[in-house]
């Protein structure tokens, strides 16, 4: 099974005060591979298998303040885990999944700021196409 990584953005300021628990790229990454969709971010884990993602958007530019670090959006409850403010990455599920506080908090969304954004979108869709012509199979 051959597994994608992307790593979390580096971009200054922020990289200078981000613990680096959310920088290291074996700490902090997004990783696809044939069965699920995983993001680790420092302490935190989100993961999904396929056929609960539902959807996958370009995002940003963003406002530090809604962005860097581990949050909780407080509209949607949709967990973002970001480094840069430039770009991102949504991705939206069937049912919500585990994130901040462990399976005490589940989120229908996460919002990453990867560093090939563009990539891990492509990465994406090619999982959720590949499912989708499964499933008329």
């Amino acid at each position: 099974m051959t597994t994608q990584r992307f790593a979390f953005a580096r971009r200054q300021p922020w990289e200078r005060v981000l613990p680096d628990a959310f920088l290291d790229p074996d700490r902090a990454v997004v990783e696809v591979n044939d069965l699920a969709l995983s993001v680790r971010f420092g302490p935190f884990l989100t993961t999904s298998p396929w056929d609960n993602v539902r959807d996958v958007t370009p995002t940003g530019p963003y406002a530090w303040f809604r962005v860097i670090g581990p949050r909780l959006s407080l509209k949607d409850r949709g967990v973002t885990y970001g480094t840069a403010t430039d770009a991102g990455v949504c991705v939206t599920f069937h049912r919500p999944v585990p994130g901040l506080f462990g399976a005490r908090r589940v989120h229908p969304g996460v919002t990453v700021t990867v560093e090939d954004p563009d990539a891990l979108v492509a990465a994406v869709r090619a999982h959720l196409n590949r499912a989708d012509r499964a499933g008329r199979g």
